[in-house]
């Protein structure tokens, strides 16, 4: 028996447990795809460049903050 060293918890196999191998996969995915939102939208170089599909998506989010308010 060891102690996983991802949860902390006792771990029957002697290995860390797969659910907390998988979920540090998963969390390292999303941080990955998180930092690289900016580098593929390329936003901080001329916004007059982006596509009509994400100008919609911006405005929706804008008009929908507008209204919560």
């Amino acid at each position: 028996m060891k102690i996983c060293n991802i949860c902390h918890k006792l771990s029957a196999t002697g290995q860390d447990h797969i659910d907390c191998i998988q979920k540090r996969s998963i969390e390292l995915e999303a941080e990955d795809f998180k930092n690289s939102i900016p580098e593929k939208l390329n936003l901080s170089k001329n916004d007059k460049d982006i596509g009509v599909e994400m100008r919609a998506v911006l405005e929706h989010l804008a008009r929908e903050k507008n209204n919560s308010d």
